[in-house]
């Protein structure tokens, strides 16, 4: 039987790059499930929203424009509120900037399919050397290793990369997991690995490449600290989400 499938596109100043991604998903064979695109675009403060506007989008694509910026995270609650209410099975994230690349999205599904999987993401760190070919940042490849190995120790986990974008969703972890207790800011999807690994849910990996653009270094510091405070929050002082 055919799943309904919604690949979500959150994007945020790096709207110029839909219609690369869009054309990657053009090549996935579809006719094996019911797919839909859903773009989320958080109010870009330059002219990305009018360079959306003027696109003439096929049906099966459905553009929502945030009036305000809301969040990394909260922009991903309202796309997963959206697959919800509209009773998808399945749900893919990626980048409206390219950096991960939709052509891993058939190999995701197919993970998920399987019934003892309840979510996908794909991992940038299972073949590092491709990491560093794919032009991530040094510091920020030392800082994945080294936070990504604590959360381990911590979570007895055994994850190669715990600060991916790209992911998949079995939509009924959603019964257990509440999306209005994740964070509404870079560390939504740490937070969702938290509970994921808290309902005793299964999370797999895939390798993955990626291509990276200008990077901020502030923000990854920021992200830094606060992916460190909720693993030791959670852990430490029994706060499950």
């Amino acid at each position: 039987m055919k799943k309904k499938i919604l690949i979500f596109i959150i994007t945020y100043h790096a709207s110029f790059k839909i219609l690369t991604v869009l054309d990657k998903i053009k090549k996935i064979n579809k006719k094996k499930d019911d797919f839909k695109v859903l773009i989320n675009e958080d109010c870009s403060k330059d002219d990305k929203i009018d360079y959306i506007k003027k696109i003439k989008f096929p049906k099966k694509i459905k553009i929502i424009l945030n009036k305000k910026n809301i969040g990394y995270g909260a922009n991903i609650k309202k796309c997963l509120a959206y697959a919800l209410k509209k009773k998808f099975d399945y749900t893919i994230m990626i980048h409206g900037d390219d950096q991960y690349d939709a052509k891993y999205i058939p190999i995701m599904v197919k993970r998920l399919k399987d019934p003892n999987v309840h979510a996908v993401t794909g991992s940038r760190m299972l073949n590092r050397s491709g990491a560093l070919d794919g032009g991530m940042p040094i510091y920020k490849f030392i800082g994945n290793i080294i936070l990504t190995k604590i959360f381990n120790i911590l979570y007895k986990t055994n994850f190669t990369d715990c600060h991916t974008g790209m992911w998949g969703y079995n939509l009924k972890i959603f019964k257990s997991i509440k999306l209005n207790k994740m964070d509404d800011g870079f560390n939504f999807d740490n937070n969702t690995r938290i509970s994921l690994i808290n309902h005793k849910f299964n999370v797999k990996e895939i390798s993955i490449k990626t291509y990276y653009r200008t990077e901020v270094r502030r923000w990854h510091i920021i992200y830094a600290y606060n992916f460190l405070r909720y693993i030791l929050t959670d852990f430490f002082k029994g706060k499950k989400i």
